[in-house]
């Protein structure tokens, strides 16, 4: 699949999740109503839909039709979202800007930006276990895929990843505990994304175990990635300062084995990604290209 081709493709369903997103969170006049701002305000700050875009590609390398789990991959959005407020906390990472943009504790304040992620996470599970899913999918399948991103999202997954961020800056860490951060901390909802629509969509065991392989893999060199423009990135399309992980010494990839060598795990994790579809046909060659995308994206 062309870069131009993979573009349209994912610009067709990122449309279809931003229409699901705003059909699930409208905006609101009560009491309580800005929270919902607050929620709204992250929510649709022009992130990529990358974790969304995975399940609804997964359930169609599977077989499945992707519209039938738009709200699933609509709940992985909301969950992706509530963990980057609670990341750009004071208490936390403390950023200032997020994709250009204050980040929402500095548009609101701290309590309504806490509340923002709590609601945004109990918004996902709503949606993970919404009444239509059960009538696109199978009860057991469904189950399967919550549980599998609960424990992406808990303590198997982000929030020791989140921890483990934490505890490594302002020192150097080796090659283990860094693989340790990107793989729970990035890696796991990547993977359970992907992996969650294969399972809603009747994938086989080969097939949702190719997915996992694939979602790690792709998880390692999205962070990777990430680590390498934080250095060579142009901060308008970056949304945020070049440099600011190693001001704040996070553990990164360029800051424990170079530049170069950086790019070339990057390469290396998309190959693997890559050899994991090697069992599907052109049914996956969108996650094929996107892999490939991964290596060239700019934000």
């Amino acid at each position: 699949m062309k870069t131009e081709e993979l573009k349209e493709r994912l610009s067709f369903w990122r449309k279809r999740v931003e229409m699901t997103l705003e059909s699930v969170l409208p905006p609101r006049e009560e009491p309580g109503a800005r929270v919902i701002e607050a929620m709204r305000y992250s929510l649709f700050s022009g992130g990529k839909r990358l974790r969304p875009l995975l399940c609804l590609l997964g359930a169609e390398a599977c077989g499945g039709k992707a519209e039938d789990y738009l709200l699933f991959a609509c709940g992985l959005e909301c969950l992706h979202t509530y963990s980057l407020i609670h990341d750009d906390l004071p208490a936390m990472d403390d950023d200032d800007l997020r994709r250009g943009q204050p980040t929402c504790h500095r548009a609101f304040d701290e309590a309504t930006a806490i509340l923002a992620g709590d609601g945004l996470q109990a918004l996902a599970f709503e949606l993970f276990t919404h009444p239509e899913l059960e009538r696109r999918t199978s009860p057991q399948r469904l189950l399967r895929a919550v549980h599998l991103v609960a424990r992406a999202a808990g303590i198997h997954g982000m929030v020791v990843g989140q921890m483990a961020d934490l505890l490594a800056e302002g020192r150097r860490v080796g090659k283990e505990e860094l693989d340790y951060i990107h793989r729970h901390k990035t890696a796991a909802l990547i993977q359970a994304s992907v992996v969650s629509g294969g399972i809603l969509a009747g994938g086989g065991e080969e097939e949702i175990q190719a997915l996992s392989c694939y979602g790690e893999a792709l998880g390692l060199a999205f962070q990777i990635v990430d680590d390498i423009l934080d250095l060579t990135g142009d901060e308008r399309e970056l949304g945020k300062p070049v440099g600011s992980d190693e001001r704040r010494g996070k553990a990164t990839y360029p800051g424990l084995v170079g530049l170069e060598e950086a790019r070339r795990a990057a390469e290396r994790e998309v190959e693997k990604a890559l050899s994991a579809l090697k069992r599907f046909g052109p049914e996956a060659d969108p996650l094929r290209a996107l892999a490939r995308f991964v290596l060239t994206r700019k934000n």
